[in-house]
């Protein structure tokens, strides 16, 4: 990650003069916080992605998604190949620090299965609890 470009200076509310975060994210050992991607109007949960402050940093203030790709080493956004471009909604932290959530407007498929959602099709078995207020 020590080949990312030097941050920009921004006059997104959250990021200072030299292009910082105004606020810290709690990484996992790789530096990474994990990204929830979230049809802004639908409420579907798309994806999962990994980003890091410069990702964030790119994320809120170019208005696409940007992730940083674990086995590639390196910084990819959202429909750059594809034309798969994840438009942003919003963004929020979790009350940890450890987590994202990004509402987007999605175009095309989120999966590079083609499929929309990385989860179609790929439900897994399990007991379901009842539902509150019911026998």
């Amino acid at each position: 990650m020590s080949d990312s470009p030097p941050p920009l200076a921004s006059k997104h509310p959250l990021i200072d003069a030299d292009g910082r975060l105004a606020f810290e994210l709690k990484k996992d050992a790789s530096g990474l916080v994990a990204a929830v991607i979230q049809q802004f109007d639908t409420g579907d949960v798309l994806m999962l992605g990994w980003m890091d402050e410069e990702a964030l940093r790119r994320t809120l203030t170019s208005g696409r998604v940007t992730f940083y790709s674990r086995s590639r080493q390196e910084y990819w956004r959202k429909g750059d190949t594809s034309g798969h471009v994840q438009w942003v909604k919003s963004a929020a932290l979790d009350c940890d620090g450890d987590a994202l959530l990004i509402r987007v407007d999605q175009v095309g498929a989120a999966c590079h299965t083609g499929t929309r959602t990385c989860f179609d099709g790929r439900d897994l078995r399990a007991a379901v609890g009842p539902i509150e207020g019911t026998d």
